[in-house]
Parts: structure tokens; sequence; C-alpha cells
């Protein structure tokens, strides 16, 4: 089935809105840590669902929290181009069109005692979100961890100077490599879009905000144990309520989805996702002012954030434009990419030029566009749902719902039924204009579809 993302103003723009040209950025500061080679074992996937949810539905609640207490939780650092330049606030509420925020999920040690094992922090999760300048749609775009791809020179933090550009290293690595900085220069280079907003959660984020939220269902198609991911034990398939060490277990699970591979484990995420958001906006979370300050208080602890997202009243305007996107217009899609590939890639996922570049070709004109290709390797449709009514369809067994010479037999579709409708008059209506453009390869799903995450156990 076409998913259909509708009502993105198509036109223009030949950068993202709300961005600036990477021309008149000057050079600042970026955390700087060695590159180590990671261990496969401890370098986690870090989800960042529930900042997103923070800000795709809390906003109008927002008003009634103390921000300046929250603003006191929030560790801050400036991307390229925000050194020595005023932070630009918002009145709450005042946002306009579109913007990029690119939302980062670190394996940043938080144990007082070490974690052996862990010996730079790396950026495991990797996520643009694109609101689209009608307000009326987002895309967000998860990276794969294992993506080859070139470093960009990245700013030192402890001097000046910089780091040396490099042409095939996993994109895990920037954070690492150069910090939050680094890790948004690298995304600007491989997507061609500007990024003035970015945020970076840590280990600890997922599990106190899961908390804070009372968790969130979700489907599995069979058992899902994986002791590498949190000790992860899901034994038969169901729905459960994950929450605290569960919740980053099921995240962080490679090798218990899809086929053990990074983009099996992207598409699962997705699952969690699209439920996340589903069950802020249906239940009281947005009326139950202690569980919402406790969702903020806890995002907040455990977060840093660009200079340009340090104001709160731009994070609550963000998310006063988020709150009210419609389910079926906020999209989940990875990153096209393909794993057994040889050389630089081996073990590794290789990038799909022609469908990434479509991809970004689209969000950078801010055109809608549409999912044909399933939702990917980690998740299936809930087989549990009931199977949706084609006006015109026939019933199983109904004559020439198995007619090949019918037209539209294959179907199950009635054969009395046109593609036009016909005014009271008579007169044929013309057939709506075709939809929009359909993006062959790239995967992924809304958050109003009903997702499974599929088991390789």
């Amino acid at each position: 089935m076409v998913k259909d993302l509708r009502g993105g103003a198509a036109g223009p723009p030949s950068r993202a809105p709300g961005a600036r040209h990477r021309s008149q950025r000057e050079a600042s500061a970026a955390r700087h840590g060695q590159l180590r080679r990671p261990n496969p074992l401890l370098t986690v996937t870090r989800f960042l669902a529930a900042t997103l949810a923070v800000l795709l539905v809390s906003g109008g609640s927002l008003i009634a929290i103390t921000l300046a207490q929250l603003d006191g939780n929030i560790d801050s650092v400036a991307l390229v181009g925000e050194r020595d330049k005023p932070v630009e606030e918002h009145e709450l509420g005042s946002f306009d069109g579109g913007f990029n925020l690119l939302i980062v999920g670190s394996d940043r040690c938080d144990d007082p005692n070490g974690c052996p094992g862990r010996d730079a922090e790396l950026n495991d999760v990797t996520m643009l979100l694109h609101v689209y300048e009608d307000q009326r749609n987002a895309v967000a775009v998860s990276i794969p961890r294992d993506l080859v791809v070139p470093f960009p020179s990245c700013p030192r933090e402890d001097g000046p100077g910089s780091y040396p550009a490099m042409s095939a290293v996993p994109i895990n690595n920037s954070l690492s490599y150069g910090g939050l900085a680094c890790t948004v220069l690298t995304v600007e280079e491989l997507t061609g879009l500007d990024i003035p907003y970015a945020g970076l959660i840590s280990f600890n984020g997922v599990i106190s905000m899961s908390n804070a939220i009372g968790g969130v269902d979700v489907c599995i198609d069979g058992p899902i144990i994986d002791p590498l991911a949190n000790y992860l034990n899901l034994p038969k398939a169901g729905t459960y309520t994950l929450q605290g060490e569960q919740a980053l277990g099921f995240l962080r699970t490679r090798y218990g989805v899809g086929d053990g591979s990074d983009l099996g484990r992207i598409s699962s995420q997705q699952v969690f996702l699209s439920s996340l958001v589903r069950k802020i906006k249906d239940d009281s979370t947005l009326t139950d002012f202690s569980k919402l300050f406790g969702l903020a208080t806890a995002a907040t602890s455990n977060m840093t954030l660009s200079n340009s997202l340090k104001p709160l009243t731009t994070m609550a305007s963000m998310a006063l434009v988020l709150k009210d996107i419609p389910l079926e217009n906020i999209v989940f899609v990875q990153y096209p990419g393909a794993t057994e590939q040889g050389g630089i890639y081996y073990n590794k996922v290789a990038p799909i030029p022609e469908q990434a570049d479509a991809l970004f070709a689209k969000l950078a004109a801010d055109e809608p566009f549409a999912l044909a290709s399933g939702t990917g390797r980690g998740s299936v449709a809930d087989p549990d749902l009931p199977v949706p009514v084609v006006p015109g369809a026939l019933e199983p067994n109904a004559p020439g719902a198995e007619n090949p010479g019918v037209p539209g037999a294959e179907l199950g579709v009635d054969p009395g039924v046109t593609m036009e409708s016909v005014d009271p008059s008579g007169v044929p209506v013309p057939a709506a204009p075709a939809g929009p453009e359909v993006l062959d390869g790239v995967l992924g799903q809304t958050a109003a579809d009903q997702t499974c995450s599929k088991s390789n156990n």
C-alpha cells in the first residue's frame, strides 16, 4: 500500500526552510575525543524517540511549566557559526515556517565508576527531523550508525584550528571525533541540508523519559531475546508495555530483531517511535501536569542542546508547531542503505546514492512524497488489525471476485464502480489529480501505521 505524505507545499526553496547558508558560518568549538575502535558489545543505539515525542506533542502544555527551572537543567554547546553570536529567541508560539533539527543519542557513560569497554562517546542514534514550511507535515530520517560516510574538517573545541577531513568512516564516530558540532557538519554534508538546531541525549535520559510517561506499548510478532541489549527477554509474540531498562534494551537490540542488521534495528525502533507518538497524543499526558513536568524534567536533565535551542521558548514554539500535525503526516524513514557490501563497507552499511538523493531533493524543495516499499527489515504490519474496507470491494466469494475477465476483479473491485464520480446533475467529475511522487526504495512508516517488530529468534 502506498503511504501518502500530503499537503506539503511544493516549490522552490533550494535550501530547507529555516536553514542558513554555510558560507555565512564562522568556525566554532566542538568537543573532541580520540577516535577509537568501538566495542561491538557495548556500543548502543540510543533512542531519541522520547525527546522527539516531547517536541511533537507537548508544546501547548509547556506554557504551564516553569521554563526558567527547566532551563537550568540544560547544558549547551556551540555549533559552527554560533560562537560569539547572539542567540535568537522566539516568543512562545511565534515560530514561522519549517525547520531542520538533528536529534543525536550517545552512549556516554553516566556511571561515576566508569563503564568497562566504553572508551569513546559514539552517536548511536542520528535522526534528522524536517518540518515542512506549511507546518502540516514532518519527516524524521534515521541514519544508520554503521553508515560509512566522509567526515568534513571539524573545528577543535580546545583552541583554534580543525581536525582533518576523512573519506570513509562510520557516522557514529563523528561525535567522538569532534562533538555535536561535528555530527551536525557531517549530516549537512551527507544530506545537503542546513541544520541550525541540534540536541543530544544520553543513556539515562532514555530510561528516565520512558518511566515518566508510564511506558510504551510495543507489538512483536515472536520472541525477542537479546542478552547483549540490557538482557532483553520478551518470550513470545504479543504486546508489551516497555519502560526503563526494558525500553532501552528494546531500542538497543540489533540481533533480536529483523535480520540482525543495523537496518533491521532502525525499522524496529520506528515501531516504538510511532507507538510513543500515538500514546502521548491519545492519553492524558498532555493534561496531567505532574506527568508532563516529569517528562520535561527528565528530558532537560539529560540533554545537551545547541545554543540555538537553549532558550526553552524556542523549543516550546517548535513544539506548538508540531503538536497539531496529524499522525498520518508524521513519517519515519530510513536513510537508504545496503548491507553485505565489500571493501570499506564490509560489515557496515553502504549508502544507496540514487535513492538518498531523491529523498533529500524532496526535503530540500519542501515537496511531499509517498512511500511504497514497506516498513523495513525489522517490522511487519500488525496481523491483528482488521483489513480495511475498500469502497466498491466485493466479498471474497462474490460473483466476479475471482474472474480475471472482469476489469478490477483481481483487486476485488466491483466492476460497477468507476474511477470517476458523478455529481447529482449527471455530469462526470474529473478524477482527482495524481498524488505525490512515490520514492521507490525508501523504507518507513507513518505514526498512524500499526506495526510490530519482527523477531529474529
